[in-house]
């Protein structure tokens, strides 16, 4: 039983559902604080969020306590490679 479950975990699928989780809770956790932070959030922002990487995703989070308004953070996305 364990033996299936450990193959499980190191399956493609698997990690491909962990990971689109994962940035589906960063997208969420990013137009949160956004919201909470500057009182606003465009809704056109988000397709922009679900084009970056988780990696971004963080990069971005970590960021936010930088940014001085909500134009920053479109700012920030607009030079992200």
């Amino acid at each position: 039983m364990y033996l299936q479950d450990d193959l499980l975990k190191e399956s493609v699928t698997y990690q491909r559902i962990l990971n689109d989780g994962g940035k589906q809770e960063a997208i969420a956790l990013i137009s949160r604080q956004l919201k909470k932070r500057f009182g606003e959030f465009s809704e056109t922002i988000e397709p922009r969020l679900k084009a970056l990487s988780i990696e971004q995703l963080e990069l971005l989070g970590e960021s936010l306590f930088d940014f001085q308004c909500f134009e920053n953070a479109i700012e920030w996305l607009n030079n992200i490679k």
